[in-house]
């Protein structure tokens, strides 16, 4: 059986840094202390999952790309994931000592972040991220069956501080400017591209009441420009929560806005990220990265936006072992296939099996693409 064939994307837009770099912008003492606790717990999800389905998911299709991606799924609206305890546990690995010597890093599109941490210094998150319940409900929105992509990309932690920082977020009730660059763009974060990987999760981890932008702008099949509203927003469960506390005369526990999330097919979709500005003293966000977990899928990962901000050699090591299982698994299949045929008394098919040698080559000639030599510091 011949891999899943889909158009292919537009090369990513990388970070313009070559190798890896550690942050000079230290991060707020009281930031790190503050994230601090005592008990800590193994991830649970009976206990540690909040989830209530996105009031919205955009489709490919309503974007105008059409045929394009591994699913239908386009973006989806933000959605509560995980509790407010959850998250606790989560702020408290990232800020732990042994994260913050270990596994920070910064970029030419954000001065502080956290990435490697899983799963040895970060096991409360790496195991949230590979919880089976958790991945059945990512993959549910997706519409794919979903794993993470490898650990390195586990939980990526954007941090800023500053009210005119870096945006962190991804995105989602689109706004539609008739494909006119507006004011929204000349404050824009990141500039147009496409993800390295199919997916993302894009969970929030602060309180951003009052912060005002953190949208993400999606160019649809048809040049138009789309806001998508990003977790920093207010999704309508909270909504309507903060309408009932309104009319009873009480106030809404904001600190819920932490966990929501939202998921995006960013491989096939060009977007960019807008500034946010206002809110809290600080803005985290967590971006997991997501590949199909069917070793027939079609696979276009690339390592273009992650080789500059990662210890190479391991970032390497991850993707050529997912690479290669997937390979020996394709191999199996193709295997079993061939003796089903022969059991069956049926002939060679020498047409389909150079047209399965040749995808396969592909695929190793796009690993090659991948692994090229670097600096290393």
């Amino acid at each position: 059986m011949a891999a899943t064939a889909v158009a292919a994307p537009v090369p990513t837009a990388p970070p313009t840094d070559r190798i890896a770099r550690r942050p000079t912008k230290i991060l707020p003492q009281s930031l790190i202390e503050g994230s601090r606790i005592t008990d800590k717990q193994t991830f649970d999800a009976a206990k540690h999952v909040n989830f209530t389905p996105p009031s919205k998911i955009y489709t490919m299709e309503e974007l105008g790309l059409t045929g394009q991606g591994l699913s239908s799924t386009a973006i989806s609206e933000p959605f509560p994931l995980f509790t407010e305890e959850a998250i606790r546990q989560m702020r408290s690995e990232i800020f732990s000592q042994t994260v913050l010597d270990k596994h920070q890093y910064k970029s030419s599109f954000a001065s502080n972040m956290i990435r490697g941490h899983c799963p040895e210094d970060a096991p409360f998150i790496w195991d949230a991220w590979n919880d089976p319940h958790v991945l059945d409900i990512i993959s549910k929105i997706a519409g794919i069956d979903l794993v993470p992509a490898w650990p390195f990309d586990t939980a990526n932690i954007n941090i800023s501080v500053n009210i005119e920082t870096d945006n962190v977020g991804i995105t989602s009730t689109p706004q539609q400017d008739n494909g006119k660059p507006k004011e929204e763009e000349e404050m824009s974060a990141f500039g147009w591209h496409y993800d390295s990987v199919p997916f993302v999760c894009v969970t929030m981890l602060s309180d951003c009441t009052n912060m005002v932008g953190g949208e993400t702008m999606i160019r649809t099949g048809r040049g138009e420009h789309m806001k998508m509203r990003g977790p920093t927003m207010v999704c309508l469960p909270f909504l309507f929560q903060i309408l009932i506390d309104a009319s009873l005369g009480a106030k809404t526990n904001t600190d819920t806005f932490q966990g929501t999330a939202v998921i995006m097919q960013g491989r096939y979709i060009e977007h960019q990220a807008l500034k946010a500005i206002g809110g809290g003293k600080e803005r985290i966000s967590m971006v997991t990265s997501l590949r199909p977990r069917s070793c027939l899928a079609k696979d276009e990962v690339v390592l273009t936006g992650v080789r500059g901000i990662s210890y190479v050699p391991e970032l390497y090591f991850q993707y050529a072992e997912y690479r290669l299982q997937a390979l020996e698994e394709r191999v199996r299949h193709q295997l079993r296939v061939l003796r089903r045929r022969h059991d069956a008394r049926r002939d060679f098919d020498t047409l389909e099996a150079r047209v399965w040698l040749e995808e396969q080559r592909g695929y190793i000639d796009a690993m090659l693409a991948e692994l090229v030599e670097v600096e290393v510091e």
